[in-house]
């Protein structure tokens, strides 16, 4: 790890790094916010670095996959969410056959709100999780796969065994899981009605504006005994505003799905780390255009970005990002910020 003695600071207080780099991102499956922001530091990153350098984006699938990447040096920086699941990711707790990963450091926290929900079709006679077991025959329950890497599938299996309805009984019973890697399939089979259950994220999306379209929808409290397992581990409830959702009546409570963290190895140039954390606080509002035309309460990324928040990360901030915080975050206001 080197210090950042080959960085520059010119005329106009921009900093550079006055060496060739080559730098690897690592993002989401490739149309989704965890590729889009790599995109964008890739850029502000490359405009302030020695002619020569190289960049890649390698598609990815924004959960355990990052750190495993990151360990074996495939890249340098990986996007996660949720941030909740990032200390379990580096400490290896509750993700079966993990490896603790303890050389994983933040360079930063970026807002985005979002919750993990259960939605059933609400002629099934269930009125919590739990219920589920009680009709399993009848079930088809369109989430992700648990299969070590998706986080959807990791926090909806486990929340099921903690809410007395566990998955592997369900399938005994006759409960069919329909499982697709990303969110937007599976709430289509809902909507479609192909499916009477869905645990799914991304509640900002259009896609669950339309759930209810074809009969009513029901909205399943996850218990306290999810809650306070998740909990033991430092994963949150978060709460879901009446009317947010399609024929949601009331607050409801949910696991907490929010927020993208930047990774990285400990071992990162101290000089890299510093570019990098400089270029998301200093070119933040680059970032936040690609969302601007969003009502915020639809928006994936919760805009503007407070630099102090983003440095308020889940695991241990990278010491050289550490400094660029210290030394700029808490001077810069959201009107003075640069574009990149």
């Amino acid at each position: 790890m080197t210090a950042h003695t080959d960085l520059t600071v010119d005329a106009n207080g921009e900093i550079h790094l006055d060496r060739v780099i080559e730098l690897a991102f690592r993002g989401d499956w490739g149309q989704a916010n965890l590729t889009r922001i790599c995109g964008w530091l890739a850029q502000e990153v490359g405009d302030r670095v020695a002619a020569g350098s190289r960049f890649a984006i390698w598609s990815g699938r924004g959960s355990t996959d990052a750190p495993v990447a990151l360990a074996a040096r495939e890249a340098d920086v990986a996007a996660v969410t949720p941030a909740a699941a990032v200390p379990l990711m580096r400490s290896g707790a509750m993700l079966a056959g993990a490896d603790p990963q303890p050389f994983l450091r933040a360079l930063g926290r970026l807002p985005h709100r979002d919750r993990l929900v259960v939605a059933v079709d609400a002629g099934l006679p269930v009125h919590s999780v739990a219920d589920l077991a009680s009709v399993a025959d009848q079930l088809i329950i369109a989430t992700c796969p648990d299969d070590g890497v998706n986080m959807v599938g990791f926090a909806a299996h486990a929340a099921l065994r903690l809410a007395g309805a566990d998955p592997a009984a369900l399938v005994a019973a006759g409960a069919r899981f329909d499982y697709d890697e990303r969110p937007f399939p599976g709430l289509q089979h809902f909507t479609a009605g192909t499916a009477n259950v869905l645990i799914q994220e991304a509640i900002m999306t259009p896609g669950w504006q339309r759930i209810a379209e074809r009969r009513p929808v029901r909205y399943l409290d996850w218990g306290d005994d999810v809650f306070k397992g998740f909990a033991e581990h430092g994963w949150l409830d978060a709460t879901v505003p009446a009317g947010y959702l399609p024929g949601l009546p009331h607050d409801l409570r949910a696991l907490d799905f929010a927020d993208f963290v930047l990774a990285c190895r400990d071992d990162l140039d101290d000089d890299l780390a510093y570019l990098i954390t400089w270029c998301m606080i200093r070119t933040r509002q680059a970032l936040e255009a690609q969302y601007a035309m969003l009502p915020p309460d639809r928006s994936p990324l919760v805009i503007p970005i407070d630099p102090v928040e983003m440095a308020n990360t889940p695991i241990p901030l990278h010491p050289a990002a550490e400094r660029a915080y210290r030394d700029v975050g808490s001077s810069v206001s959201a009107d003075s910020v640069m574009w990149g």
